[in-house]
């Protein structure tokens, strides 16, 4: 099955097309052809994503991108026979940008669209893995990016809870927002990684800890706001700051705080399969760390999408609508952009 992939929830206009093959217990994908373009460039002056300029750039971009998607697949457009659109969570503004476009298509090729949740896309990117013959279930999933913070237990495709999440900041958040500190560019968050692996490099640390909020409750939930508010008191109090100190302090925090829930979810849930998705995964000293973690659990599966499949894209959305597919045939009707979506 050849599905069109369409991702619009942020700054990045992503298509891709997909091959799709097997049923729940044995998926198999193919990327045929992708495009994206980012506005990274365009929302730097704001700090940020500043939606109605992101949802003009999404209009203006997204048949551009469609077409440079096809022209890489070597796709016929009479080939594709499912399409799937992101609907939330997400800027609501781009989202119905990316449906718009889709129900159009859909409409015009009379093909089925089916809507994804973002987050599910981000667990779905490991599946784009060609060494990986099966997902072994029960899994264990933290998403982590600019928005989002979640732990995600799945006994199956069908079957899935969320069991823990950010109170406030999402990770990717708080990076940006330190980073605003320091007066490092946006995005920020690969600007504090770069600092931090320096101070790695050269063995520069802090003398001051950062707090690791929530570390110690019972819950597995997550707490990012404490954290940013310390480096703030920290860098209004001291009159020289050494920026890749707090770099790394801030990163460390941030890492020990991650690993931590992420065990003590191990331990109560015992699954046979850690997945770790989102736009922070991409960050080099927590991919390491987390595949570290193989060494004490070498029972467990851990599974980290390429770096490529980290951030925002319609390969995974791609992905993710045909697993929708699969689980309900009898999708259908009009869409709606859902700005809070959530897992469950």
């Amino acid at each position: 099955m050849i599905i069109l992939g369409i991702e619009t929830s942020c700054d990045e206009t992503a298509v891709s097309i997909v091959k799709a093959e097997g049923g729940l217990e044995s998926l198999s994908f193919k990327v045929l052809g992708s495009a994206v373009n980012s506005q990274v460039k365009i929302h730097e002056q704001y700090g940020g994503v500043f939606p109605a300029l992101a949802k003009r750039e999404h209009i203006k971009n997204l048949p551009l991108v469609f077409q440079q998607a096809l022209t890489s697949a070597r796709t016929k457009e009479s080939e594709i026979e499912i399409i799937a659109v992101t609907v939330g969570p997400g800027l609501e503004p781009a989202l119905w940008v990316g449906i718009t476009f889709a129900e159009k298509l859909g409409k015009k090729w009379g093909v089925l669209v089916v809507g994804v949740n973002h987050m599910e896309g981000h667990i779905a990117s490991v599946l784009l893995n060609s060494k990986l013959q099966a997902l072994i279930f029960p899994v264990l999933a933290l998403l982590i990016s600019g928005g989002h913070t979640e732990l995600i237990f799945l006994k199956s495709w069908t079957e899935k809870e969320k069991i823990g999440e950010t109170q406030d900041d999402a990770v990717g958040e708080a990076f940006d927002k330190v980073a605003r500190m320091l007066g490092l560019p946006y995005p920020g968050g690969p600007e504090i990684s770069k600092l931090a692996e320096e101070a790695r490099e050269k063995n520069i640390s802090l003398e001051t800890k950062f707090p690791r909020p929530m570390i110690h409750s019972k819950d597995f939930n997550f707490s990012f706001s404490g954290l940013k508010t310390a480096v703030l008191y920290f860098l209004r109090d001291e009159k020289e700051t050494n920026k890749l100190a707090v770099a790394r302090e801030f990163e460390d925090a941030v890492i020990e705080t991650l690993i931590s829930k992420t065990k003590a979810a191990i331990k109560e849930y015992l699954p046979k399969t850690l997945i770790i998705g989102g736009g922070v995964i991409a960050n080099k000293a927590l991919r390491e760390n987390f595949l570290n973690l193989k060494e004490s659990y070498s029972e467990i599966e851990i599974l980290i999408p390429e770096k490529s499949l980290t951030t925002d894209n319609a390969t995974m959305i791609a992905a993710a609508g045909y697993i929708e597919y699969l689980r309900d045939k009898k999708l259908g009707g009009e869409l709606k952009a859902q700005g809070n979506l959530k897992m469950d």
